[in-house]
C-alpha cells in the first residue's frame, strides 16, 4: 500500500492529514525551501501553517525606481521565511504569552529583557508579544525567577532576515556589555545567598526588603540603577573599603560612588532611623513591659514604673584625617589611633533605645563629660522622656556624672570603688558591685 509523505518534513501522513499542495503552497515551498512540487504532492498541517500565517511578499513598484535603477518596496521587512528550532512566544495582543490569560492590562516586554530571556532560556519573544505585569519585577527590571520554568511552546520560530539581523545585533551588544561590565546589583539572582551575604551582610530576601524601602526615595542615574545604589551602600558598610576601590569594582566614577552612599544615608536618616532609634521612637511603657528583664527589675528597681537603662560609650575607628584640627581632636592617646565616640543607651535586654553622637576622642570628651553634655543640652528631649527614680546602670567612667544624676532624681547604679589602703571591699560594696555587673553581663549576652 502506498503511504503518502509530507513533501517538507517527510513524515508519514494518514488520509485525514493529507493536504494537497495548491498554487499558493507551491509558491511558498519554491521560495522558502527551493522545493518544486506538483498537484499530486501532499503537505502536513504543521508545515503548511506558516505559509498562511506569513505576511504577503513585497511588491516591487517600477514607478519608484530612483537614481540609477535603485528599487524600493512597499514593505520594509522581508517575509518570515526562516525557521528556527527555538521556542517562540505568541504574537497576540489579546492574551499573555506566559499564562494565556486575556487582557486588557497587558504590557510590551522591553528589548533588553527579550534579549536576556533568549540568551538564558532560548525563548524568542518578539515586539508583538504581550504579557501580564505580574510576571515582571519592576524594582529589579526583570522577570520573576520561576516565570519560564514550565514554559512550553508548540510552534517553532519563523523569522525574517530583518529579525535575525536585529537579534544578532542585540545578542552581540549583550555579550559586549557582559564582558566589560563590572560588579552590579541589577540582577541579584546571579549571586548566591552566601555570596550576597559576604558582600552586603544581607541575603536575597533581606536585600529585596531593604531595597523596597529605599527605591521610592532614591533616583536612577545613567551610571547606576536603584538596586546598584543600594548595593554600593551596603557593600561600603560591610567591607569599609575606599571609594576609589568601589569605583573600580562597580565601573563608575568616584564621585558617583560618593553620591550613591550619601543618597542612601540621607534617606535612611530621614525615613528609617527615626522609626527604629531615638527616645521618640519608643515609649516608656513599652520599655518597661517588653524590654526589661525580670531579674534586673527585681535587683535594681523598687517600683514597677521605673525605667532601667544601661549607658556606655564605645569606639568607632576611623582613618587618619587630612584636616589637622580634626586629626588632633579625633586621635585617642588611650587607644593610639584616630576614633570617634558614640554614646550607646540600651535596655537590660540589649534593645537599642538611642545612640547619641559621635563625639571627638580627645581627653575632654570622657564618658562622664559626654553624658553631662547630653543631659544639660536635653538632646533628643531626653529630660521629657526620663522621670525621677529611673535607674541608669553605668561603669566607673561616669563617676563625675553621679552628682548631676542625683540632682535630677536618677538612681545611678555603678560598681563600688575600693578605698585607698584597703585590700578587699566590704561585703555590702562587693555585693552591690556584683548586682551591677550581673545586669551588665546579662545585657551583653542578650545582644
Amino acid at each position: 500500500m502506498h503511504q503518502s509523505k509530507c513533501i517538507v518534513c517527510k513524515c508519514k501522513l494518514k488520509v485525514r492529514q493529507r493536504r494537497p499542495v495548491n498554487k499558493h503552497l507551491g509558491k511558498y515551498l519554491r521560495k522558502t525551501f527551493l522545493i518544486e512540487s506538483s498537484e499530486s504532492d501532499f503537505i502536513c498541517g504543521k508545515c503548511s501553517r506558516p505559509a498562511y500565517r506569513q505576511a504577503p511578499f513585497p511588491v516591487l513598484h517600477q514607478a519608484n525606481l530612483q537614481n540609477g535603477g535603485q528599487e524600493s518596496t512597499c514593505c520594509a521587512g522581508s517575509p518570515p521565511s526562516v525557521r528556527l528550532r527555538v521556542q517562540a512566544a505568541s504574537k497576540s495582543h489579546a492574551y499573555c504569552f506566559i499564562c494565556k490569560k486575556p487582557g486588557p492590562k497587558l504590557i510590551v516586554v522591553p528589548q533588553q529583557l527579550r534579549t536576556e530571556v533568549f540568551v538564558k532560556h532560548n525563548i524568542l519573544i518578539t515586539a508583538h508579544s504581550r504579557c501580564c505585569p505580574c510576571h515582571l519585577d519592576f524594582s529589579l527590571s526583570q522577570f520573576h525567577p520561576d516565570t519560564f520554568v514550565n514554559f512550553k511552546s508548540m510552534d517553532d520560530a519563523f523569522v525574517n532576515k530583518t529579525t535575525i539581523t536585529e537579534l544578532l545585533d542585540t545578542v552581540r551588544e549583550f555579550a559586549i556589555k557582559s564582558s566589560v561590565k563590572r560588579m552590579s546589583f541589577e540582577n541579584i539572582e546571579y549571586y548566591s545567598d552566601i555570596d550576597l551575604q559576604n558582600m552586603t551582610g544581607l541575603n536575597k530576601e533581606q536585600f529585596l526588603d531593604f531595597h523596597s524601602m529605599l527605591k521610592e526615595h532614591i533616583r536612577e542615574t545613567p551610571a547606576r540603577s536603584k538596586s546598584t545604589t543600594t548595593g554600593i551602600f551596603l557593600f561600603k558598610m560591610k567591607t569599609g573599603i575606599s571609594n576609589s576601590l568601589l569605583a573600580t569594582l562597580f565601573g563608575i566614577s568616584k564621585s558617583s560612588v560618593r553620591r550613591a552612599i550619601a543618597a542612601v544615608r540621607t534617606m535612611l536618616m530621614q525615613n528609617f532611623v527615626q522609626h527604629y532609634l531615638g527616645f521618640q521612637h519608643i515609649s516608656r511603657e513599652n520599655v518597661i513591659d517588653t524590654h526589661t528583664r525580670t531579674l534586673a527589675q527585681s535587683l535594681l528597681a523598687e517600683k514597677n514604673d521605673q525605667v532601667i537603662l544601661v549607658i556606655d560609650g564605645t569606639y568607632i575607628y576611623i582613618q587618619k584625617s587630612a584636616n589637622f584640627q580634626f586629626q588632633r581632636r579625633s586621635y585617642s592617646v588611650h587607644k593610639g589611633r584616630p576614633l570617634v565616640k558614640p554614646m550607646v543607651i540600651v535596655t537590660t535586654t540589649g534593645y537599642f533605645v538611642s545612640i547619641l553622637g559621635p563625639y571627638f576622642s580627645d581627653s575632654k570628651n570622657n564618658d562622664a563629660s559626654i553624658l553631662n553634655h547630653i543631659l544639660c543640652n536635653n538632646i533628643e528631649e531626653i529630660k521629657e522622656w526620663i522621670k525621677p527614680n529611673d535607674v541608669f546602670v553605668v561603669d566607673h567612667g561616669f563617676r563625675d556624672s553621679i552628682t548631676l544624676l542625683s540632682n535630677m532624681g536618677i538612681h545611678a547604679e555603678m560598681p563600688a570603688f575600693i578605698n585607698k589602703g584597703v585590700k578587699q571591699m566590704p561585703t555590702e560594696d562587693a555585693n552591690t558591685s556584683r548586682l551591677v555587673t550581673k545586669v551588665i553581663y546579662l545585657r551583653m549576652f542578650s545582644m
